[in-house]
């Protein structure tokens, strides 16, 4: 990865994307750990917490393309872990760093065990399942925000509110990807119709009488100051021995969830879908990340890591793209007769690094000023954004819709079409929604901090279990490696080594499922061109949709790039 060599207009895309990208969850993430561990989690400790991933990642990691901050699985287990010891009366902070020192360890030690080889194994299988699970948490998210807000007038404007801020979003995402308008504002709408639509709800709930309700809005602290009063260093050695051991056993858990959710995040985003020329660092970044995790528990933050439903928008906007001419074999237009095809991606440290910058400049005392106005339920409507936004863009979502379809509207080229038995792919989709299920179940007892464990082993049932209910031929339609060989080979290569199932991969080379497709919180720029757009073709696009760009040349029987 290099400094220089970056445009303007990709400079500012990639750092407004990545920047947007990271803030919203990250205020969304600090209301919901304000309330659940009595106030020791804050706006403060967030940002700084993704400005620490930022920086670090962007100038010492393999793949600095990778976007890291606090995460909902995360926020999960921070509150768990509080609830789990606050009738101890342990020292909750003292206790999280300790489980951030031991996690250092831990990590350190899988990276000199080259652990990150067992990425093999990892398929889109785990990953939808994942995915799907950490939608849910954002929609569970979004409700439980105006649960505490009682049943008085301020409760129901603020449903109103997280409404209009989700259908306004969304429509604004739904804008951006259509062929409506310029070219020029479906990319203002695609890349900042949520962050204005937060802007404006916010001072919307002020109009005529509304200004009489007392709403409940994000609380913010001192500048550059812990949310509750301490110090930032902590006071770690304050904690017994039994304390400190008493946190080993998280420290485990947290270790699986970060060793799976950060690499699958990095896999994600550095998916076959993009033309990387620089190889992956897996063992080193998760060396890193252990390094991180330590740094952030003695700070007193919440662990920094990968965050995976925003996982390839850094990238995307990094792309450079060219229109080309898309036919099928009787030499008719598919798709409105064009796609996008990624020439390369723009691989730099920069645009990372000065997200990083900008979010600690949220930090400053003016800014927290305009965060403290943020009402609740305007948070609440941002995490169903982002829970929609993740289950479109989600395998099982997509194989749901074609299990609902109409089959005589069903294209003609959907890949799920090869697959003879259409009860393989109900199977299939069940497992999914069992995995789903039990993650989800556990998630909402005290037994949660355990969830990480249930991920994990996602991972031998589809390597054990899964060839012997479907064949090779299935399992490649049904089920993808996350990245391309290219950059799995720095790990032994996808699919466990199992070279039946790679060959079947390649004769049905035709599936890619919609993986974080348009989104409102994206940056593709515009999916689908106008009459007027394309006027423009043979000109370099940028910032196009990962849905466009995905579809490879050997599925276009005839294709030429237009002149």
């Amino acid at each position: 990865m290099e400094w220089p060599r970056l445009g303007k207009n990709k400079r500012l895309g990639g750092e407004s994307t990545s920047f947007v990208v990271c803030i919203l969850p990250a205020l969304a993430f600090s209301l919901d750990m304000f309330q659940k561990t009595g106030s020791n989690y804050g706006v403060n400790e967030v940002l700084l917490s993704s400005v620490l991933g930022a920086v670090i990642f962007s100038l010492f990691a393999a793949q600095p393309l990778v976007i890291v901050g606090v995460t909902g699985p995360i926020t999960v287990f921070n509150y768990t872990v509080y609830d789990i010891m606050k009738p101890t009366g342990v020292n909750y902070i003292g206790f999280m760093c300790w489980i951030g020192i031991w996690s250092l360890i831990l990590h350190w030690i899988l990276a000199v065990t080259n652990s990150c080889n067992w990425l093999r194994w990892v398929t889109r299988f785990p990953c939808d399942i994942f995915g799907f699970y950490v939608a849910f948490i954002y929609l569970q998210k979004g409700i439980q925000v105006l649960e505490h807000l009682g049943r008085g007038q301020e409760f129901y404007l603020s449903i109103v509110a997280a409404l209009l801020v989700f259908m306004v979003a969304y429509v604004c995402g739904e804008l951006g990807g259509s062929s409506l308008f310029r070219h020029p504002l479906r990319v203002f709408l695609k890349d900042y119709g949520t962050p204005l639509t937060i802007i404006f709800f916010t001072g919307f709930v002020h109009f005529g009488r509304m200004q009489e309700v007392d709403l409940e809005v994000l609380p913010t602290g001192i500048a550059f100051e812990p949310t509750s009063g301490r110090d930032w260093l902590v006071r770690f050695w304050d904690l017994s021995v039994g304390d400190i051991f008493l946190a080993l056993p998280f420290a485990v858990l947290l270790t699986i969830l970060f060793w799976f959710d950060h690499n699958v995040s990095s896999l994600i985003a550095q998916g076959s879908e993009f033309p990387l020329r620089k190889p992956a660092g897996f063992h080193w970044d998760i060396f890193l990340l252990g390094l991180t995790t330590g740094v952030a528990g003695i700070l007193g933050l919440p662990f920094p890591n990968g965050l995976i439903p925003q996982a390839p928008f850094h990238t995307e906007s990094l792309c450079v793209t060219k229109a080309v001419k898309e036919d099928d074999e009787d030499g008719n237009p598919v798709g409105g007769g064009y796609s996008f095809e990624a020439t390369h991606v723009v691989e730099q440290r920069f645009s990372n690094f000065a997200q990083g910058l900008l979010t600690l400049g949220t930090m400053t005392g003016p800014l927290l000023v305009v965060l403290h106005l943020i009402p609740h339920g305007v948070l609440a409507g941002l995490f169903f954004v982002m829970g929609v936004q993740a289950l479109e863009g989600n395998g099982i979502t997509g194989k749901l819709i074609f299990l609902a379809r109409d089959r005589a509207l069903t294209p003609s080229n959907s890949p799920l079409l090869q697959i003879r038995r259409r009860s393989a792919i109900w199977y299939f989709v069940l497992i999914e929604l069992v995995g789903f299920g039990a993650t989800f179940a556990i998630t909402q007892t005290v037994a949660a901090v355990g969830f990480p464990v249930i991920i994990f082993a996602l991972i031998p049932v589809r390597a054990l279990l899964l060839p012997y209910i479907f064949s090779p031929e299935e399992l490649s339609l049904l089920d993808q490696p996350t990245a391309s060989e290219f950059i799995m080979e720095g790990i032994g290569g996808s699919w466990g080594g199992k070279d039946d199932e790679k060959s079947a991969l390649q004769q049905n080379d035709a599936l890619r499922r919609p993986e974080h497709r348009d989104s409102v919180l994206a940056h593709p720029g515009a999916p689908r061109k106008s009459q007027e757009d394309l006027a423009e073709l043979g000109q370099i696009q940028s910032g196009q949709s990962t849905a466009t760009r995905r579809r490879s040349l050997e599925r276009r029987p005839q294709r030429k790039s237009t002149p």
